[in-house]
């Protein structure tokens, strides 16, 4: 056995995952083809593939490939050009397929009942066993693309810490991420769509996701007590074999993997190109940085946020984005606002403005975040993009438009 790995403590590393869907150069409709994608790239069928400083790696559908940080990154500057990198491999892998990455939140005219194909080899017994309680021919299972950010906690008192600065955050996500505003062939009047179909898609067992985000809790024992506990009890009724029965099983918009120290973040959507992800990443770790070290407000203010305050506000930003209208005193003080209700966007640019002048990330991506800031995040492009107008034919343009953008490494500008 080899020497255990030293446990990070806060912003020692980060861990990025970014989830994007095979399609049709042609048609644009979901190919269900990763298992062979995989098979090009390792020359045998597998369900990862470590490729330097990357891993990919199947989910659950096979139209849709993870690429990830194999370990966690140091500094998140400079990781968008792996992720480009791989990027263009893979769709010189997917080019004989007549086959491409699009990126987005949710395909745009995708039928789950009739298009979904689950991942077939190693881990099936996990995806079956979800798709016969929960139904995952549906959006809310096969039709969603996220990024994933992990980030470490040494001990106890780094988790307390963490896990407050992430609830406070979680409800804002979507006004700088939201990507996906068009599903079924037709704009939803959610932003972001993603997550409202994520929200619902484990109805039958209300304990797996909450409220979505996770309830006020700040020690692993108290965690343990409070989410997982009553996750585990409630599957164990349908699921007999205990197939499910593990910390991955927690659907909140945040979780705890106390397996690995680290607090899993799942709120936010897939951008255009790694550029805009890492961006996106970027920011969330500098608020969640600045509450932990108390920089807008105390420990303590933070920890007495309720999660129906905060579970309101993510419904609002989820439809509106920045247009969500943020009214509730105690929350905007634990951001140093002071001056009366604001859109989420106008809190955004304080926080944006007031953090950047001494994070070096930040200057680092301003260019992607002050085009998030000023016309909105990918979402609200899109619609700019269409004017109105959810054609099949105006939502093929645009979409082609984004698949382009994800294969030249550039940014979305209607």
């Amino acid at each position: 056995m080899g020497p255990r790995k030293r446990t990070l403590r806060l912003f020692e590393g980060f861990g990025i995952e970014l989830e994007y869907m095979v399609v049709s150069r042609d048609t644009l409709k979901v190919l269900p083809v990763v298992d062979e994608l995989l098979h090009d790239a390792a020359g045998k069928y597998v369900n990862e593939y470590t490729t330097g400083p990357l891993a990919w790696s199947n989910e659950l559908v096979r139209h849709v490939i993870e690429l990830k940080t194999d370990g966690p990154a140091q500094t998140i500057p400079g990781t968008e050009h792996h992720f480009q990198s791989d990027i263009d491999r893979i769709n010189t892998l997917l080019a004989p397929r007549n086959a491409m990455l699009l990126p987005g939140g949710a395909h745009p005219f995708m039928d789950p009942a009739r298009e979904t194909l689950l991942w077939k080899r190693e881990n099936r017994s996990i995806y079956n066993t979800y798709h016969k309680l929960f139904n995952c021919h549906t959006h809310g299972w096969a039709n969603l693309q996220s990024i994933h950010l992990n980030l470490p906690f040494g001990d106890d008192e780094e988790f307390g810490r963490l896990h407050a600065a992430v609830r406070v955050v979680l409800p804002l996500l979507p006004v700088i991420a939201a990507s996906s505003p068009v599903m079924d062939g037709a704009v939803t009047g959610f932003l972001d769509t993603r997550l409202e179909v994520y929200r619902q898609n484990q109805k039958l067992i209300p304990s797996i996701t909450g409220q979505v985000i996770p309830e006020a809790v700040f020690t692993e024992e108290e965690y343990r007590h409070t989410i997982l506990a009553p996750m585990y009890r409630d599957i164990a009724h349908y699921d007999t074999k205990g197939i499910l029965g593990y910390e991955w099983l927690n659907s909140r918009g945040a979780i705890a993997r106390f397996d690995r120290n680290t607090i899993e973040i799942r709120l936010i959507d897939i951008q255009e190109y790694p550029h805009a992800d890492c961006a996106v990443a970027a920011f969330t770790v500098s608020m969640i940085q600045a509450l932990t070290s108390e920089r807008f407000s105390s420990y303590s203010s933070q920890k007495n946020t309720g999660t129906d305050t905060l579970h309101n506000l993510l419904l609002d930003t989820i439809r509106h984005g920045g247009a969500a209208r943020v009214d509730t005193a105690p929350y905007l003080e634990l951001f140093g606002w002071h001056e009366g209700p604001c859109s989420a966007l106008e809190l955004l640019r304080h926080v944006y403005s007031t953090l950047r002048e001494q994070d070096t990330a930040l200057q680092y991506y301003e260019g992607p975040l002050s085009l998030i800031l000023s016309r909105g995040p990918l979402a609200s492009r899109i619609l700019e993009a269409l004017k109105h107008d959810d054609s099949p034919e105006s939502i093929m343009d645009t979409y082609r438009e984004l698949g382009a953008c994800l294969q030249e490494g550039r940014a979305f500008l209607p």
